[in-house]
C-alpha cells in the first residue's frame, strides 16, 4: 500500500468531501427541465458548493495558505509562497448533461512550483495523486506512462474550442492541430475534462493529450501527475510547460518529440 504524506491526505480528504457534494447535485441534473432555475445557475450552484467544501478543508488543515481557485478567484494568506489551486468541478458540461465523467482537481504550488495533486472522481471512485519525487498513484497502485512509441498504435486526448469568444483564429489553430496527427494515429478522444486527460495520460490509458488556451487550475494537479508517471510535459512547440502557457503537450518520451514535430508547425505564435 502506498503510504500518503499528510498533505496528500489532507487534499484527498477535501476532493472527496467536495466529490459527494457534486454526486448529491449531479443526481438532480435530470430535473433541470423542471426546475425553476435555469441550468447555468444550477451549474454555478453546485461548483460554489463545491469549492466552499475543498476549502473549508484545506484552511482547516492549513490556514495560512493562499488560494486560486476557479469560481472565487485569488486569495493572498499571510504565506504567499504555498498557492491551493483549485477546480471543484472540472468537467462542467459533461455534468450539466448528464454525463457521469468530471472530477475535482486539487494542487499545491510552492513558490511558483507544483508539489502536491489530487484528480478525484466520483462517479469510478478514483483518487489520483501525486507528490514531487514521491511518484503518481490511483488509489494505491503506482502509475506509469504508456510504453507505446509507434504513432499508428497512439491513442490521443485533446480538448475542442467551443466558445464563440474563443474565435475564429483558435478553431483555426485547433483543426490544424488535428489534421496534422489524423492519419497517423490510431485515434482521437475529446471526453471534456483537462485534469482526467492528463491524469489518464500518467496512467497510460491515453499515450498523450495536446490542448489550447487552459486556466492554471484546469491543469496544475494533472501537470505534475504525468511527470511523476515518467512523461514529459510541455508547450505544443517544446519549451517546457509552466503554469499560464498558451496551450499544453503531454506524453510518454518515446511519442513526446514527434508529436512537437506534427502539432508544432500547425501552432502559430
Amino acid at each position: 500500500m502506498a503510504n500518503r504524506s499528510a498533505i496528500i491526505n489532507v487534499m484527498v480528504r477535501a476532493a472527496e468531501r467536495a466529490g459527494r457534494s457534486v454526486i448529491r447535485d449531479f443526481g438532480e441534473v435530470e430535473q433541470l427541465q423542471v426546475s425553476r432555475k435555469g441550468p447555468a445557475d444550477f451549474v454555478s450552484t453546485a461548483d460554489l458548493k463545491a469549492e466552499n467544501t475543498v476549502r473549508r478543508e484545506l484552511e482547516k488543515a492549513r490556514p495560512k495558505f493562499s488560494f486560486l481557485m476557479e469560481e472565487s478567484g485569488e486569495t493572498k494568506g499571510e504565506d504567499e509562497s504555498h498557492v491551493w489551486i483549485v477546480d471543484p468541478l472540472d468537467g462542467t458540461t459533461n455534468f450539466l448533461h448528464g454525463l457521469p465523467h468530471f472530477c475535482v482537481s486539487i494542487a499545491l504550488a510552492r513558490d511558483g512550483e507544483i508539489i502536491a495533486g489530487v484528480i478525484f472522481d466520483p462517479i469510478k471512485d478514483e483518487v489520483f495523486w501525486a507528490e514531487k519525487g514521491e511518484g503518481a498513484y490511483i488509489n494505491d497502485r503506482r502509475l506509469r506512462v504508456s510504453g507505446r512509441f509507434k504513432l499508428e498504435e497512439t491513442l490521443l486526448a485533446t480538448g475542442i474550442p467551443f466558445r464563440l469568444h474563443e474565435g475564429r483564429k483558435t478553431q483555426e489553430t485547433f483543426l490544424a492541430q488535428l489534421d496534422s496527427v489524423m492519419g497517423k494515429i490510431a485515434g482521437v478522444r475529446r471526453l471534456g475534462s483537462a485534469a482526467l486527460d492528463l491524469a489518464y495520460v500518467a496512467a497510460g490509458r491515453y499515450d498523450a493529450y495536446w490542448e489550447n488556451g487552459l486556466n492554471p487550475w484546469d491543469v496544475a494537479a494533472g501537470i505534475l501527475m504525468v511527470r511523476e508517471a515518467g512523461g514529459f510535459v510541455s508547450e505544443i512547440k517544446g519549451k517546457r510547460y509552466e503554469l499560464g502557457a498558451p496551450d499544453i503537450l503531454a506524453a510518454n518520451d518515446a511519442l513526446h518529440d514527434k508529436l512537437i514535430k506534427l502539432l508544432g508547425p500547425a501552432t502559430p505564435r
